[in-house]
């Protein structure tokens, strides 16, 4: 699925009239909370913001204090092929932090597409499904509301069961960049006060059990955060049937390449008539940590299993 989001800039006017100072000291308080936010840029995209050698991403930590950090290179949000961006600190460095990221980003769509060309607009959050509720609120009166005072078009997508571990949604924001902006604000704001929310902070990128994400300090230097590094790598060989050894590839081989991605552990298929012993399957080596090889198996046996079931009905 590619990318189709574009941006629209704001003129400091704008942005003044829509982030008023705090009334009052709890406000205040609010507003330095820790707190951040999650989104998907293409792959492209992502690269426009690192900049070369890491100095655009340098410079826009420095001008918001915000940290930034962005999944690898080729570690997409499941069932996409878009990274994801998180940016942390406080309310305000955060919103500081994603105007920057979207304006340099309009700059380069209008620079290859030319001013007269309408810009889509459309930015997707990434948000854990337990603090999707606080959004959507009793009977939906909390996002209607959040619609109505920002005049941005909101979506939230359902869990995507299909992906294994997978516990985020996309939430959607449409409109001008300033009603975007407006929207983030209010669900920002309410994210903020939702505790289980700031603890996910420590694992961006959660889902992926394998996930290697990249954190440009505010030096510029990239420092590594590796998950599950440690453990020890060994291999467990599997049997599946040649005849559903395409649904474990998939198309141009897209199943195993989101196992990959997803799971962090290696996957190798034996050549045709390579079979277990005594049987007529196919083996499947998987090789990565005990937790990588787990949730490797259940994946591709849920591959197997969703098309046996529909073969019987």
């Amino acid at each position: 699925m590619e990318s189709t989001e574009s941006y629209a800039a704001a003129s400091p006017e704008e942005l003044t009239k829509r982030s008023p100072e705090p009334h009052d000291s709890s406000e205040a308080d609010s507003a330095e909370k820790p707190t951040h936010i999650r989104f998907l840029v293409s792959n492209a995209a992502a690269g426009s913001v690192i900049g070369k050698g890491g100095s655009t991403i340098t410079e826009f930590q420095a001008k918001s204090g915000a940290r930034i950090q962005l999944s690898r290179n080729q570690e997409f949000f499941p069932g996409t092929t878009d990274r994801i961006i998180m940016i942390s600190g406080s309310i305000k460095e955060v919103v500081n932090g994603l105007e920057l990221i979207l304006d340099k980003l309009h700059s380069e769509l209008h620079a290859e597409d030319g001013n007269d060309v309408e810009p889509r607009r459309r930015i997707r959050l990434v948000v854990p499904n337990s603090s999707c509720g606080g959004i959507i609120g009793k009977g939906g009166a909390t996002i209607k509301s959040f619609i109505e005072e920002s005049k941005a078009g909101i979506k939230i997508s359902p869990l995507d069961n299909t992906y294994y571990g997978l516990s985020d949604r996309l939430v959607t924001l449409s409109g001008t960049f300033e009603e975007q902006m407006r929207a983030i604000d209010l669900i920002l704001a309410k994210l903020t006060s939702d505790d289980h929310y700031s603890q996910n902070v420590h694992s961006p990128y959660s889902y992926a059990a394998g996930y290697n994400s990249v954190n440009y300090a505010p030096n510029g230097s990239g420092g590594k955060y590796q998950n599950h590094k440690e453990e020890a790598s060994t291999t467990k060989t599997i049997g599946v049937s040649d005849e559903h050894i395409g649904l474990v590839l998939g198309r141009g081989g897209r199943n195993i390449m989101e196992i990959t991605q997803m799971t962090g552990a290696r996957i190798k298929i034996s050549d045709r008539g390579d079979f277990m012993s005594g049987t007529t399957d196919r083996k499947v080596s998987i090789t990565g940590s005990q937790r990588a090889i787990q949730q490797a198996e259940t994946m591709i046996k849920q591959k197997v299993d969703s098309a046996s079931e529909r073969a019987t009905e």
